[in-house]
């Protein structure tokens, strides 16, 4: 069963309240970083591209291989499928990451079909492909799906938030933030895009792409 979907600025605006409403903490970062982008894409293979390019490194680096990228023409699976390595390199992929944008254009996913799928399913679909574990598929399923009730433990961004508005001794572990967020169902989706508002405001930096 697929659960609630955030569509517009208005799902996001109803689900920071109920957090606000539910845990102090959660409207005293809402008063701080104010309303809460949408951060809604449309879908299908260049969202999930460029959450491979985000993979492991800054916000800056990223949109930077994501400009080259764009310049090249390299957001479309025929052709990433047809680059070769050194075209792809050029981009500022890493060897890593070139098999990585290879893999995905040779997949197939059934882009519309996954919209049909419950979240889990969602995820167990994209990683099975080569160079998606799960939290691109978190990623794309909060972001492309907009999927309400997702949240990517995994991200270090939410897990320095996480220990800076809840005064934790050290940074969560993925489980242990995992854990946490179980609190902020069904809107853990919103709950993370306060907390990389609360991220940036904190830390002066993005901490999402």
């Amino acid at each position: 069963m697929i659960g609630r979907v955030i569509e517009t600025s208005d799902c996001v605006a109803e689900g920071a309240a109920w957090l606000a409403q539910r845990d102090p903490r959660f409207a005293r970062a809402l008063a701080a970083t104010g309303t809460l982008p949408l951060r809604r894409r449309a879908g299908g293979f260049s969202d999930l591209l460029g959450a491979i390019v985000s993979q492991q490194v800054s916000v800056a680096s990223a949109n930077a291989i994501w400009t080259r990228l764009e310049a090249a023409g390299m957001t479309d699976p025929d052709r990433v499928a047809g680059a070769g390595d050194d075209a792809l390199r050029a981009c500022g992929l890493s060897r890593q990451k070139v098999r990585y944008a290879q893999a995905l254009a040779a997949a197939g996913i059934d882009f519309d079909g996954l919209r049909l799928l419950p979240d889990e399913a969602v995820v167990a679909e994209l990683v099975a492909v080569p160079g998606i574990g799960r939290w691109t598929a978190e990623i794309y399923a909060m972001f492309s799906l907009g999927r309400a009730d997702v949240f990517a433990p995994a991200d270090l961004a939410l897990q320095e938030s996480a220990r800076l508005l809840f005064g934790l001794d050290a940074r969560p572990t993925e489980r242990a933030l995992r854990t946490m967020a179980e609190e902020w169902s069904p809107w853990r989706a919103v709950a993370a895009r306060l907390l990389w508002a609360y991220y940036h405001v904190a830390k002066e930096r993005e901490g999402i792409r």
